[in-house]
C-alpha cells in the first residue's frame, strides 16, 4: 500500500509527458511481458512494468499542448480525491448505503442545476459518460412519452442534427427507436424552425437532442427556439452539453444558453471542461419524477430501500455505482466556484488569442468563427496527407496535440481548448510551423 500511495503522490504532482502514445499491441505485449502469474511478481515490479511500459503508453490527457479531440486538465485536488474515494469503497447507488457521499454528490449537481437556472426540485446523478447520461435521459423521454400516449404504430422517433454526438445514434439503436436528421444552418446551428416543420409532419417523436457545444466545432444550438417548438408539440428537449456545458459558468458566453432554463434534461462531462478526472457525466433532470418512473429497479432484495430518500439508481440505466462524482466535489469545495468560472474563462481568452492570430497569419484561414474553445482552421493548399503528416509530426516530438477533422466535407485542423495551464503564445509558436 505504501508502495502505490507513494507512487500516486509522485505521478500526480508530476508534469505530463507530451510524448507518451499507444505503441502496437503485439509491441507493448512484447515489452509487458507476463504480469500475472501464479505467484505473482510483487508491487515493486507491478508499479515499475506500469511506470515504465504501460503508462508511457497512454496519452497525456492533461498536457497543456493536447488540444486533439476533447482532452481533459483535472486538478491536483480532483486527482488526490480520485485515491480517497476509491479507497473508501462507497456503494452510492443507494441512499441506504451511500447517503454521505450522496450527499457531497447533490451539493456538486446543485451547483450545476443553479447554473442552468433550473429549480430546486431539479436532481440528477453522476454515470459515466456523456454516453451513459445520452442513454439514460432518452430512456426517461420515452417512458414519459410512453406513459402519456402510448408506443405509435410506426415506431420511437428521435429529433437530432447530423452535428449531435455519435453517441445519440447508438442510443437510437439500442432504443430500437430511428433517428430522424433536422437541418442545420448555414452556421451548423441546430434551429427552432428546423425542428417545427420535423415536430409538424412527424409522428412518434419523443424527444429532440440539441447540443450545447458540439464535439467538431464547439457550437450551441438555438436552445430558446428549439425549447419554443418542443414545448408546441409536447416533445421533451434534451441537452447534451458533455462538452460545452461548462460555458455554463462563464458569463462571457452564458447568453448563448439562452433557453436552457427549458431543457428536461441535460448532461455535462466534469471529466472534460470542468477539470474533473475520469470518468464523470452529471446527467440532470428539470423534474426527476419522470427519470424515477423509467429507471427504479423491483426485486426482493431491493423492497427495502426508501424510495422517498435520493437514489441514484432510480435516476439513470445503472444499479452498482461507484462515487464518481466525489473528485469533482472535492475540487469545487476546495478552490470555490469563482475560481472555476475563472477557469473556463481562462481557458476562452486562450481560444480567443490564437484565433486572433490565425486571422492575422498570411498562411493560415480561420475556418468558422469559434463560439466556445474549439478552434478550426485551415492551411490553404494543403491535401489532407498534408495535414496528417504535420499532425503526426507535431505528436511525435511533443511540440502539440492537434488532429484534422472534417469541416463541410474539407480537411481543416481543430483544437479544443479546456485546459487553464495552455499558453496562448506557445499555440500560436507552433503554427508557424504550418509554413
Amino acid at each position: 500500500m505504501a508502495t502505490a500511495m507513494d507512487y500516486a503522490w509522485r505521478r500526480i504532482m508530476q508534469a505530463p509527458d507530451p510524448v507518451t502514445s499507444a505503441r502496437s499491441a503485439r509491441d507493448l505485449a512484447v515489452a509487458a511481458g507476463a504480469a500475472i502469474t501464479p505467484r505473482g511478481i510483487g508491487s515493486v515490479a507491478v508499479l515499475k512494468l506500469f511506470d515504465q511500459v504501460l503508462a508511457p503508453a497512454t496519452r497525456a490527457q492533461n498536457g497543456p499542448t493536447n488540444l486533439a479531440y476533447i482532452p481533459a486538465a483535472p486538478t491536483r485536488a480532483a486527482l488526490a480525491f480520485e485515491a480517497v474515494t476509491g479507497a473508501a469503497n462507497i456503494f452510492a447507488g443507494t441512499w441506504e448505503a451511500g447517503a454521505g457521499a450522496i450527499h457531497a454528490e447533490n451539493e456538486a449537481l446543485t451547483w450545476l442545476t443553479q447554473l442552468l437556472g433550473w429549480p430546486p426540485a431539479a436532481a440528477g446523478c453522476f454515470v459515466s459518460g456523456g454516453t451513459m447520461g445520452n442513454l439514460s435521459a432518452l430512456i426517461t423521454a420515452r417512458a414519459a412519452a410512453d406513459a402519456s400516449r402510448g408506443r405509435p404504430a410506426d415506431g420511437w422517433k428521435i429529433v437530432c442534427a447530423d452535428s449531435a454526438h455519435s453517441s445519440i445514434t447508438s442510443a437510437a439503436r439500442a432504443m430500437d427507436a430511428e433517428i430522424i436528421t433536422a437541418p442545420v444552418d448555414q452556421r451548423g446551428h441546430l434551429t427552432g424552425s428546423a425542428v417545427n416543420a420535423i415536430l409538424e409532419s412527424a409522428t412518434g417523436v419523443f424527444a429532440v437532442v440539441a447540443t450545447a457545444g458540439t464535439t467538431n466545432a464547439g457550437l450551441v444550438d438555438n436552445l430558446d427556439d428549439i425549447a419554443d417548438a418542443c414545448e408546441r408539440h409536447d416533445v421533451w428537449l434534451h441537452v447534451d452539453g458533455a462538452y460545452g456545458g461548462a460555458g455554463l459558468a462563464a458569463p462571457s458566453v452564458r447568453h448563448l444558453y439562452t433557453g436552457i432554463e427549458r431543457a428536461d434534461s441535460f448532461i455535462v462531462d466534469p471529466h472534460k471542461w470542468l477539470f474533473a478526472p475520469y470518468d464523470c457525466c452529471a446527467l440532470l433532470y428539470r423534474d426527476p419524477t419522470s427519470a424515477r418512473a423509467a429507471h427504479s429497479q423491483s426485486a426482493h432484495y431491493l423492497d427495502t430501500i426508501d424510495r422517498d430518500a435520493h437514489n441514484p439508481a432510480d435516476l439513470a440505466l445503472h444499479l452498482s455505482r461507484r462515487a464518481r462524482g466525489l473528485p469533482f466535489w472535492f475540487s469545487l469545495a476546495v478552490h470555490g466556484t469563482d475560481r472555476y468560472a475563472q477557469a473556463v474563462e481562462r481557458t476562452l481568452a486562450t481560444s480567443r488569442l490564437v484565433t486572433d492570430a490565425i486571422r492575422a497569419s498570411d498562411h493560415l484561414r480561420l475556418t468558422i468563427d469559434p463560439e466556445l474553445s474549439v478552434v478550426l482552421f485551415e492551411r490553404p493548399g494543403w491535401s489532407p496527407q498534408d495535414y496528417a503528416s504535420w499532425s503526426a509530426r507535431a505528436a511525435e516530438t511533443g511540440t502539440i496535440l492537434c488532429v484534422p477533422t472534417l469541416w463541410n466535407g474539407a480537411t481543416v485542423l481543430r483544437m479544443a481548448f479546456v485546459n487553464p495551464d495552455t499558453h496562448a503564445d506557445d499555440v500560436i509558436h507552433t503554427l508557424h510551423t504550418l509554413r
